[in-house]
């Protein structure tokens, strides 16, 4: 009877195989994800974008115009939501002008500019599964 060997190449596709199925999941998740914001927004909104998005939905005041610092606060204050979500940053308060103020509780996970990307798309699906554009942030 022969002997049937596993190859390395069959070793290596056994274990990258899931992570490929996760990586096409994300992607046709974030596909989806763009697909409903061109259908609200007319066009597809890039990264930043999305933060800021985020940032002013958190921020709560939609209707006034932005300095550029204030955009890049409001981008911040997105990240900062996005990753509480998985407790890498909490909340410590809302100063007298009503920006939020949050507390880094752990690092964030090294990684290459691939995975700092996916991880940041998974972070915004998992914000857009349970919070839409233009309601009340639960958060403030």
């Amino acid at each position: 009877m022969p002997v049937l060997r596993t190859t390395r190449f069959q070793r290596l596709l056994r274990i990258f195989a899931p992570m490929q199925q996760l990586q096409d999941d994300l992607q046709a998740r974030w596909w989806n994800l763009e697909a409903q914001l061109v259908e609200r927004f007319g066009k597809k909104p890039d990264m930043e974008t999305l933060l800021f998005l985020i940032g002013v939905q958190e921020f709560g005041d939609i209707r006034r115009k932005f300095t550029k610092e204030e955009k890049q606060d409001l981008m911040h204050i997105a990240v900062c939501t996005l990753f509480a979500q998985s407790g890498y940053y909490r909340l410590d308060r809302v100063d007298e002008q009503g920006w939020p103020h949050f507390i880094q509780l752990k690092a964030l996970p090294v990684m290459n500019v691939v995975e700092q990307e996916s991880f940041m798309k998974d972070h915004i699906l998992l914000y857009f599964s349970n919070t839409e554009i233009g309601e009340e942030p639960d958060s403030l």
